[in-house]
Order: C-alpha cells, then sequence, then structure tokens
C-alpha cells in the first residue's frame, strides 16, 4: 500500500501542505466509506517520563496537563469492559500546543497517559497485570508532527534545564493510527460502538485479551478524538501489529483522513498550521479543546488570553471548495499558498493554507468569506471560484462576533 514518506527536516512555514489526489476517496464517497482508518505516517511518537513530567509540560503547553496526574471522576472515565491485561480505568487523550513567548504556533501534541501496571488486570481478569512495579516512573506519550521531530524534541529539552524528565524519541516503537468515516457514531458508546468503546482490543474482537498480553503489556486502546467526536477515534499502538477493529478491506490511505478532516475544517501539524506565524485562536484551536483558559501561566499564554477576552477575532481557518463558474467541483486547480481574492472589492481575503483535490482549508477574513456565491476566486485563476463553509461543529458565538463586527463596520 502507498503511504506518506515524512520529510525528516521541517521546511520553513512558508510551505503548505500539498497532496495529490489519486488513491482517495472522494468527498461524497467518504461520507459512506466508514468506518476506515489510516496509518497516520504524517505523525510519530515522543515519550516524556520522570517524575517531573507535569510540572514540566504544564509550563509549557496551552492545555492543563495536571489532569494526567489527578483522579478521574466518573464521567471521564472512558473504558466500561474490562479483558485481562487492559486498564479498568483509562485517563482520555488530550490536545494541546507548544507556542513561541510571543503566543505564535509552533507544534501541536496528542497527549496520552499509558495505564499503571496496577490498574490492568491479569488473565484472570482478579489482580494487577504482568510487570506491576510499584516503583514505576510516571509518562506520557505525546503524539507529533514527524515533519518537525528533530527539532522538536531539541526544543523540549532546551526547556527542559534540572526537570527530571526524560524525553525521548520512540518513533520505531510506536505508531498513530486514525479510525473515522461516515458510518462512524460521532457518540461512542457500548450500544453504537460496543468494540471501540469498550477496553484495550474489545470483547468482541479479543475475547479472551490474549493479544493485549503478547509482546507488550500496555493494553493500547482507541479513543475518541479529544478535538471533535465527528472526527472518530484516534490512538498509538505498537508499530509491530495492526490495530483491532480495523477489517482488512479497510486500512486506507492517509489521504483520505487528510480529506475528512479539510471537510470538517480541522488542520494538523505545522505545515498546516504554519510554525512560528499562526495565531492559534485565528486556527480554531480554542474549539478543538487544544487550550485551557484557567490553568494559568505557559509559555505564550499573555497573547492567546488577550485575544481571546478581547472577543474578536477577524480571520479564521474555514474549509473551502473550489468551483468552476458552473458550480462544479474542479480538481488539482489550486495549489496551497494561492491568494484568496474578494471579486468586488478586488482585496486579498486570505491564503489557502492546504489543498487536496477540489477541497482546501484557507486562512480567511470573515467579513469577505460569508458574502455569497461568486464573491472569492483565486488570484490569477479567476475562472476557479472559492465557496466558504462554516463547520457545524463552530460554536454560535464565533458566527455571532463575526455578524456583530460587521455591523458595526
Amino acid at each position: 500500500m502507498h503511504r506518506f514518506k515524512p520529510c525528516l527536516r521541517f521546511a520553513k512555514s512558508t510551505a503548505y501542505r500539498y497532496f495529490s489526489s489519486n488513491r482517495s476517496f472522494s468527498p461524497h464517497k467518504l461520507e459512506t466509506a466508514g468506518p476506515i482508518a489510516s496509518k497516520l505516517d504524517s505523525r510519530s511518537v515522543v515519550r516524556f517520563r520522570g517524575p517531573d513530567t507535569v510540572k514540566f509540560l504544564q509550563g509549557l503547553l496551552t492545555n492543563d496537563v495536571r489532569k494526567f496526574s489527578e483522579p478521574m471522576g466518573e464521567d471521564e472515565r472512558t473504558s466500561t469492559l474490562a479483558t485481562p491485561n487492559s486498564p479498568t480505568v483509562s485517563a482520555p487523550p488530550m490536545y494541546a500546543a507548544l507556542l513561541t513567548p510571543q503566543g505564535k504556533f509552533l507544534y501541536d501534541l496528542f497527549l496520552y497517559k499509558p495505564p499503571m501496571p496496577d490498574a490492568k488486570l491479569d488473565k484472570s481478569g482478579s489482580g494487577p497485570g504482568p510487570g506491576s512495579d510499584p516503583d514505576h516512573s510516571f509518562e506520557l506519550f505525546a503524539d507529533v508532527d514527524a515533519t518537525v521531530l528533530d527539532e522538536l524534541l531539541v526544543t523540549f529539552k532546551k526547556y527542559r534545564v534540572r526537570s527530571k524528565v526524560e524525553i525521548e524519541n520512540v518513533a520505531k516503537d510506536f505508531s498513530c493510527w486514525q479510525r473515522y468515516g461516515g458510518n462512524l457514531p460521532e457518540k461512542s458508546s457500548s450500544t453504537e460502538e460496543p468494540e471501540a468503546a469498550s477496553v484495550g482490543w474489545g470483547a468482541g474482537v479479543d475475547c479472551s485479551g490474549e493479544f493485549a498480553s503478547r509482546g507488550n503489556n500496555l493494553g493500547w486502546q482507541w479513543f475518541d478524538d479529544p478535538r471533535l467526536d465527528s472526527l472518530g477515534f484516534r490512538g498509538i499502538f505498537p508499530s509491530d501489529i495492526i490495530p483491532p477493529l480495523i477489517e482488512a478491506d479497510k486500512e486506507t490511505d492517509e489521504q483520505n483522513y487528510l480529506l475528512w478532516r479539510l471537510q470538517k475544517g480541522v488542520a494538523e501539524g505545522s505545515a498546516e498550521i504554519p510554525k512560528g506565524e499562526a495565531m492559534p485562536l485565528e486556527y480554531n484551536l480554542a474549539g478543538l479543546n487544544a487550550i485551557s483558559f484557567d490553568k494559568g501561566c505557559y509559555m505564550g499564554q499573555e497573547l492567546v488570553a488577550r485575544t481571546h477576552h478581547r472577543g474578536v477575532i477577524r480571520k479564521r481557518l474555514l474549509p473551502l471548495r473550489f468551483l468552476n463558474d458552473s458550480g462544479e467541483e474542479v480538481e488539482q486547480k489550486v495549489a496551497p499558498g494561492s491568494a484568496v481574492i474578494d471579486t468586488a472589492s478586488h482585496k486579498k481575503a486570505g491564503t489557502v493554507r492546504t489543498a487536496l483535490g477540489c477541497r482546501g482549508l484557507g486562512l480567511l477574513r470573515l467579513e469577505e468569506a460569508f458574502k455569497g456565491s461568486g464573491a472569492l476566486t483565486i488570484q490569477g485563476q479567476e475562472n476557479v471560484k472559492v465557496e466558504a463553509v462554516r463547520p457545524d461543529w463552530w460554536p454560535a458565538e464565533w458566527f455571532q462576533e463575526y455578524q456583530q463586527h460587521s455591523a458595526v463596520a
């Protein structure tokens, strides 16, 4: 199967993400193709381990990492069915970002807390699993952008100073996966998704839990994507196995996951969210559960908090459709980095950040984005119309902010 080959060096933020649509579903077929799954070769895995892990990350990241060290409430328990060598209770993953001191985006991370040995069951299902160690060191795994892996490691180690935390590249040992598609329930439950909602490998897949107990003792599992339920399930798994719930004909190219995200209006990684330039709130990170506004200080927090409390975001990342004069979708006509022009004022309304076939993501001024059909075109390609789509997951107040700002203007 064709897979993306991640670039080992990060091109500066002037680079945009663009993929050919070969071997991809069409946007319409993708809505009925699920559930499907993709191995995310564009992502890598880093491990933070040591007694100062939470304190170290808490001072750097946009989200409240202390939740990983606190007891979970009943509503936070993601596991409902215990299988051998898997946790009886699992901490949900967290989406977060590292910013510059000036509050600009650097890297995004999906944080996972593996279960402690004493939280897992042995084969009898009645006691701690094999390898239980009272001195087991606290650790978190992070799903990160593979194209900036080396510099991300350097950056975190630079801020470590005397903190007791090890930062390791474990990309050879673990892989990142996404399970998604139009037929996947937006809310997992034991009735709608009994297998994905269960612990570890799921009773419907591996009744004895034997698979989870062979080769590793961590009991890896799928989780609801911490950004949006409609994105499906996400997880990290040992690299030498195929995760559970993936049928032989349902593993598909990562391009299809990209297309799924484009339709939802969700950017990912430092190519789509330009490193050192992007304002986190313009790229909707608050709506994607990446930012805590009551956690206290972290690097870059001042600008983010000031912008949030001021309440005016004039530009946002939006899903785009590329159309011809007849309103039909056009394939492979638009390159990332293209300027989007307001046909009425002939001024630049924004920039295409990512493109795949007839879909894309663009950072646009809201005042121009929703003017109506035919109001936006691509600079130098006036025959290509741009339709900005308001995602259905947007909080109502975002659109109200735009309407109020437009009325004042």
